[in-house]
Order: C-alpha cells, then structure tokens, then sequence
C-alpha cells in the first residue's frame, strides 16, 4: 500500500490555546509513529489565530525527540522568510541530532499577509520582486560548496560541517513549482488541500520533466490531501462543518480560531456562503473510510503519487486523532 504521512498545521480552536494546539502536535506525532506513519511535517504560517505552527524548525526537533520511527520535517520553511544559510545550518543541525530522520519541505509563499511579511524580512535586504529562485540556488550552492572562488560566499561552510541538508521537497499548489522541483532534481509536493490547480496535471509534469541529481536519483512525488474520517458517514459530516465554516471566514478574509460544529451548522451562511463550501467539498475527503477510500484511490492513481500526505483540520483533537487512525486500519499500512 503507498506510505501515508501526516500534515499538521498546529490548529487552534475556541476552546483551546497556542500552547496546547502545539502540545497536541506532540500528541498526534506520538499518535502517528505508533499507527506506522512514515511521516510527519509541520507547517509555517505567520499571523494567523488559528494556526500555531510558526516555526518549524522548532517543532521539528521536539517531534523527532518524541518518536521514534517518523520522517520529521517542514511542510514547509517558507524560504522567503529565511536566509538560506539560517535554513541549511538549522536543518544540518537537525540531520545531526537526528540522522536519516529529517526532510527539508520548502516553499515560496510568505505564509501570511503582506505586512506580516515586511515584519518577518525588514532587517535583510528585500525588494518587491520574488526572489525565490535565487534564495533556492543558494541554498542549494552552500551546500554543494560550488560558488566560484572569487565569490565571498565561496569559503562560507553551512555548520555543522561534515552533516549533509536532509532531503529536499518542494512546496506547490500550481505548475511552477512542479517544474522548479523537477528542473533541480529535488521531491515534490502538491497542496492539493487548498490548490485550484490540477493534482494531476502538476504532478505528473513533475514526473515527465524530472532531471537527476546529487539530491535525487527519481522522482518522487507527495499528494497531500484535507481528510475528514469518521466511524459513519454522519458523523464525519458533522466534524466537516468546521471546516466549511473555516473556509467562509477565510474567503472573506477572517482568520479565527476553529469553531465546535455546532457553531458552525447553526452558522447564517449566505447563498454565496454555500456556494463557495461547495466548491470547497471537492478538494475534501470526508466520510467513513469505505466512502473516503476509493475516491481517493482514484485521484492516487490520477496523479501517480509516491505518497499520501494527511491534513485533518477538526475542532475535536481526539477526533481528529481517530481520524488518522481510521485512515491508517483503511489503507492497510503495517504498526510494525
């Protein structure tokens, strides 16, 4: 059966803090090592009342402490926040302590508005251009050590030296990071949880257009995806009105904590409202597992994913928790 991994963005609700949304990571890692997760990423978002996840490096080292047989890392450092050298020596530093076990998922998105943004990069030296790809090339240079002599970053060594960066994966919900990813050789990503973009178009791109490298010999390719499993039907759409609820306020620009569903199923959406829940339900999987399972088989095999990544964005943390269980017993992958 292909590897089911976990996508955890750290949720706030109204009935819990930051702090304990973040000690509820620790629990569900815990949780995902034991039910044979192969994976475990958390996110960086800034700014944001219902996410805690906003430094993932952080988090990363206290999960991977925690378990024992997860993959552990980033989905994803958003580089544009970051100096390259901070994020390779970050992450070789990881590697160290924890080798084999760490991956580097990066993206090139802020996570967060454009003022948070300034907030986060007004001490370096920033432009309105995107300067992804030159903050992806040095990062990758400073690794391979191959600036030109003449270059003062050429005698620059990212610490601790002798460690090399765990593997690459890049972030994306459109082609472009499909075609970035499989131009330099590295893993690839695909948010189908919140893309308006084709899964299968990018990933099978990737795969197409893929090019060797010292990171990655093939392609390899990640499907994350919002599920929303339950014992029966019923009760997953009951857990789901917190997400469609989630999804209004973000349209319309308001970014609060995760409501209980009956906070949400007593809502006064608007026909607007509906409309836009709907479209929303087609990026969702939600149901009991014999519902969920072979709409998701269908888009695995659409998209030729490598992998399945899970996001579970629910009021209810021990919900949430059966919910990764349920999908682990579905999908038939081994505790052992």
């Amino acid at each position: 059966m292909i590897p089911l991994s976990v996508l955890d963005l750290s949720p706030v609700t109204t009935e819990i803090s930051d702090a304990q949304a973040l000690h509820n990571s620790l629990d569900l890692a815990r949780h995902a090592d034991a039910l044979g997760y192969r994976r475990y990423w958390v996110a960086e978002h800034h700014n944001l009342a219902t996410i805690a996840s906003c430094a993932p490096d952080i988090m990363i080292g206290q999960i991977a402490a925690a378990t024992a047989r997860l993959r552990v890392g980033s989905g994803g450092v958003m580089l544009p926040n970051h100096a390259p050298l901070t994020v390779a020596e970050r992450f070789k530093t990881l590697e160290a302590l924890f080798p084999g076990r760490i991956d580097l998922g990066i993206g090139r998105a802020p996570g967060t508005d454009p003022v948070t943004s300034l907030a986060l990069r007004r001490r370096q030296d920033i432009s309105d251009d995107d300067d992804f790809l030159e903050r992806l090339q040095e990062l990758l240079l400073l690794e391979s050590r191959e600036y030109p002599p003449a270059h003062p970053f050429s005698k620059i060594r990212a610490m601790p030296d002798g460690v090399p960066l765990p593997p690459l994966f890049l972030l994306g919900s459109s082609g472009y990071s499909a075609q970035v990813a499989a131009s330099i050789g590295a893993g690839f990503s695909f948010a189908h949880h919140f893309a308006s973009h084709d899964a299968a178009d990018a990933m099978l791109a990737y795969r197409s257009a893929f090019r060797p490298s010292p990171m990655r010999s093939a392609p390899y390719a990640i499907l994350a995806v919002h599920v929303v499993c339950a014992p029966t039907d019923a009760a997953a759409e009951r857990l789901a009105a917190t997400v469609d609820l989630h999804f209004v306020r973000r349209a319309k620009g308001e970014y609060l904590p995760l409501e209980h569903p009956d906070a949400a199923l007593a809502y006064p959406y608007s026909a607007i409202d509906r409309e836009r829940m709907q479209q929303n339900r087609a990026r969702l999987f939600v149901g009991a597992p014999e519902r969920i399972k072979p709409q998701l088989d269908r888009l695995i095999a659409a998209t030729r994913a490598d992998e399945v990544m899970i996001t579970t964005m629910v009021f209810d943390h021990a919900a949430r928790k059966a919910s990764y269980a349920l999908m682990a017993q579905t999908c038939g992958i081994d505790a052992a």
